[in-house]
Order: structure tokens, then C-alpha cells, then sequence
């Protein structure tokens, strides 16, 4: 299982819109489909489908959709199902995300979990998953405030 931002996507050209009020959140999600690839994280995803079913885990909202599926596909990443935040879900990503993990677990087995949240990847490693922490991403107080604070990405 495979999270997009900061971690198979560079979200730092629209941090900006949400770094102060008022936060444009629409424009922020419009502009996901305009991400650079991060390229470790690409990389990783391409060894791990060599032995494994991937899967993409992402705190976007599913009005997303398709622009993230299409992000996917000009990336030349392997097919797999993507599980995205539903739009009134505001909970940070560290409860709705071990959350999804635990119930897509009750019907296979999930090899690893890769994400640039600490937070979330603890709470992975404490729901019992495997976990490799994506950190080649610069870390951002916009990016974190987002996913735990604001319950949006």
C-alpha cells in the first residue's frame, strides 16, 4: 500500500494554498493532478509490484478521483485499487488511515505500507503492519497541519 502525497507525489508547488487563511482548498486539489513524481518513491513502488498487488492509500477526497488515477497512469505505476478520504471525513490521517488498513485486511494480506506521515506510520506499526517511512520528501508544517489538523489530505 502506497500513499500519494509526499510520498509517490511532490506537493510542495501548492502548499501555498494553504499555508494562510483563507485556505483554498479546491485549488489545492485541483492542482494534485500537476504533482512532480517523487522519484524514490516511484522507484519503490515499481520493486514492490514486482512481487506484490499494489494498492494506493491517499487522505484526498474522492472528488479526486480521477485526476488521481490519471496522475497514476502518466507515472507509469502499476494498476491497483485507491482508497480515498470521503468528502465530509475531516479526521486526521493517523485514525481514518489504520482504519481503512485493518478492515482491507480482513480479506488479504497487506506486505507493506509506505508513508511520509510519522503519525500515520506509527499508527500503522501499532495496528501491526509493516511500515517504511517515506523521507525523502522535505517535511512540511503546511503538509503535517493539513493531515492532522485538518483531517484534508
Amino acid at each position: 500500500m502506497f500513499d500519494l502525497d509526499g510520498t509517490l507525489s511532490d506537493t510542495r508547488h501548492r502548499l501555498y494554498l494553504v499555508e494562510s487563511a483563507p485556505r483554498d482548498w479546491n485549488a489545492f486539489f485541483r492542482a494534485a493532478g500537476d504533482d512532480p513524481p517523487l522519484p524514490a518513491g516511484i522507484a519503490l513502488a515499481r520493486e514492490w509490484a514486482e512481487s506484490c498487488d499494489l494498492g494506493y492509500v491517499t487522505g484526498r477526497p474522492e472528488r479526486c478521483r480521477k485526476a488521481t488515477e490519471r496522475w497514476l497512469r502518466e507515472q507509469r505505476l502499476p494498476t491497483g485499487e485507491l482508497w480515498m478520504r470521503g468528502a465530509s471525513d475531516r479526521r486526521p490521517a493517523r485514525v481514518t488511515k489504520p482504519q481503512l488498513l485493518r478492515r482491507l485486511a480482513a480479506n488479504r494480506r497487506i506486505a507493506v505500507v509506505v508513508d511520509d506521515d510519522e503519525q500515520v506510520c506509527d499508527a500503522y506499526r501499532r495496528a501491526g503492519f509493516r511500515v517504511l517511512r517515506a523521507d525523502w520528501m522535505p517535511g512540511s508544517q503546511t503538509l503535517d497541519q493539513a493531515q492532522e489538523g485538518q483531517g484534508r489530505t
